[in-house]
């Protein structure tokens, strides 16, 4: 992610709440009031991932109608699909991983954007194409805590978004990282709340997202 965002007054997502919301919109009726929700507790920039049919419309409807939310598009992982998701406004670019042909697309999109890392080597393959911010995924799976601190000496250049098994409990862990900049979660979208479109409960559960930071305190 090597370009500040449009009209932000942060540099980089990584920059902009301590967490980031990964969104799967089932149905493009709570896409608005949801990201309204989150924006409301305090966590602009929203990954509204490509894993349902209404993804993209999603993407374009946040974007049109939520003052203040940063939306980008999660699991991107072809060069049509960056083309579709920054049409739509997606204002950042999230990959599960990445290979040349997708981070060539994603570098031309105009738009920040974090590739998937989950080893040591994709993570120097990266630092030499000039990416120093990374997604790391699936976090817990691929080592945690553990291994980004590993990194965290040999590669201080290279920092991280780090997705996948992270909850309210561990984020702090995370964060207290010095090569950590942001997690991705879920938590503050339990289904339940959003299948009864319990928005108020959403955005106490952001604005609880929001406060973490290393140690659980707020920021």
């Amino acid at each position: 992610m090597s370009s500040p965002l449009p009209s932000s007054p942060a540099t980089s997502v990584l920059d902009l709440a301590p967490v980031v919301p990964v969104v799967v919109v089932d149905d493009l009726a709570d896409a608005v009031p949801l990201a309204r929700a989150l924006v409301a507790g305090g966590l602009p920039a929203i990954e509204v991932t490509l894993r349902t049919p209404v993804a993209v419309d999603a993407i374009r409807a946040i974007a049109g109608e939520v003052p203040g939310a940063v939306v980008g598009a999660g699991t991107v992982i072809t060069p049509d699909q960056v083309a579709e998701v920054v049409a739509a406004g997606a204002r950042f670019l999230v990959s599960p991983g990445w290979t040349d042909v997708l981070l060539d697309a994603m570098r031309t999109s105009g738009v920040p954007f974090l590739p998937g890392v989950s080893t040591t080597s994709e993570v120097v393959a990266l630092l030499e194409r000039g990416v120093r911010e990374m997604k790391f995924f699936p976090a817990e799976a691929a080592g945690g805590t553990a291994y980004l601190k590993a990194l965290a000496a040999p590669l201080p250049q290279a920092r991280f978004c780090p997705t996948g098994g992270i909850g309210p409990l561990s984020a702090p862990e995370y964060l207290a990282l010095p090569n950590v900049g942001c997690v991705g979660g879920s938590w503050m979208l339990p289904k339940d709340a959003v299948a009864d479109r319990d928005w108020d409960r959403v955005e106490a559960l952001a604005r609880a997202a929001a406060a973490l930071s290393a140690g659980g305190t707020s920021r």
